[in-house]
């Protein structure tokens, strides 16, 4: 078991930065649907609101803990169909 996670690691650290990548994209886009914006406010922007910088941050907190949850499960079942042995 121990060589499963250490063969892991570096597809871990992928895919850790993928989900990253594409967690961003993925709330740029709705941010832009939902907003009618460009871009998220910034928390130190003087001319946004409470609600909106506070929404902008519990949306992009909620995509990117999902998209990272199914990128990693998606790598650890990999994984396991690879090698037979479960990677956590």
């Amino acid at each position: 078991m121990k060589a499963a996670k250490i063969a892991y690691k570096p597809i871990g650290m992928a895919a850790g930065a993928l989900s990253g990548v594409l967690a961003g994209a993925v709330f740029k886009q709705l941010w832009k649907q939902l907003g009618h914006e460009e871009d998220a406010p910034d928390a130190t922007d003087e001319h946004r609101t409470w609600r909106e910088i506070l929404s902008a941050a519990v949306l992009q907190g909620a995509i990117f803990a999902g998209v990272k949850a199914a990128v990693d499960r998606g790598g650890a079942t990999a994984t396991r169909r690879l090698t037979g042995t479960w990677p956590g």
